[in-house]
């Protein structure tokens, strides 16, 4: 369903649209970089539901069936890259802040008062400005395979940048969805491969549904943006904190994760041996055993 949140129109999956789930605690779920809502693990939010949550997932803007940002132009991603290695201010077309804006717009138009903010890769950096900057509505954070954005953390190495970065071989759906796969293939947990027939049925649907790469760099220019920003500010941080990441992560490093949680005041840290940079069926058990008792916790 479609509601206006921050301004824009953004598009949400709620178990608890239907009134049933009046009276339990929201769980706020954000996705990451070019992610639509529906590459949370079904068997993810059903888990919550059977806790007695009540889930709330959408896409952020520019992504899935959210609106569209086509107006601002596409950046120019090497440039920008170049500004932000030598220290200079990265123009984006929106912040981080403005998409955590949209969470808390979504949590408005349900009128959810208060949620566990629950965040993946991108989502985590968002998950983590929501909860700077509302904190009275933040019951718990959980920032998932993310990182402070502080300068001088190891990045990912060169052929997973250019593999993040690069474009379909050919024209088609084919071609894109053979993209998606080596990319998957690349970033993925080595201790929990996912079936490659699973892989490319998931993704089929996702491009079924939407596919908007433009949007992906402008949210890609955003992280940017934010890079050095935000690693100051964590030590405001007040919600209950978990820390959750792979320590096999190509993508974001696990020293990402540890800086994460060494900057949130009282945040633990649950480091996954084996997970690198996805959600697949046997790294979301080993999320839900820490998840699920932080989350009752606070």
């Amino acid at each position: 369903m479609k509601v206006r949140a921050n301004g824009i129109d953004i598009e949400v999956e709620d178990t608890g649209a239907d009134g049933s789930q009046a009276g339990r605690p929201a769980v706020l779920l954000i996705m990451g970089l070019g992610m639509q809502l529906i590459a949370w693990p079904p068997a993810l939010v059903q888990a919550l539901v059977d806790a007695g949550f009540r889930v709330i997932r959408h896409d952020n803007r520019d992504i899935g069936l959210s609106e569209h940002f086509d107006h601002l132009g596409t950046p120019n991603v090497l440039w920008e890259s170049v500004k932000l290695r030598l220290g200079l201010g990265v123009r984006a077309p929106y912040s981080l802040h403005d998409m955590a804006q949209d969470a808390l717009g979504v949590l408005d138009a349900l009128d959810v008062p208060r949620a566990h903010v629950v965040g993946v890769s991108m989502g985590g950096m968002i998950a983590q400005r929501v909860a700077l900057a509302a904190p009275a509505r933040c019951l718990s954070l959980t920032s998932i395979m993310s990182t402070s954005g502080a300068r001088g953390l190891p990045q990912p190495r060169a052929h997973v940048v250019r593999a993040l970065l690069g474009r379909p071989a050919g024209p088609g759906m084919p071609a894109v969805v053979d993209h998606y796969v080596k990319l998957f293939r690349l970033i993925g947990s080595p201790g929990y491969p996912l079936d490659e027939a699973q892989m490319r049925e998931r993704i089929l649907a996702g491009l079924q549904r939407s596919y908007h790469p433009v949007g992906t760099v402008r949210q890609l220019v955003a992280v940017a943006a934010d890079t050095g920003r935000r690693a100051a500010e964590l030590g405001r941080i007040n919600a209950p904190t978990l820390v959750l990441h792979g320590k096999d992560d190509p993508l974001v490093p696990y020293p990402c994760g540890v800086d994460t949680a060494r900057r949130i005041p009282g945040a633990r840290l649950v480091g996954i041996g084996g997970m690198g940079h996805d959600l697949a069926p046997g790294v979301v058990d080993r999320l839900l055993e820490p998840l699920m008792p932080h989350l009752q916790a606070a």
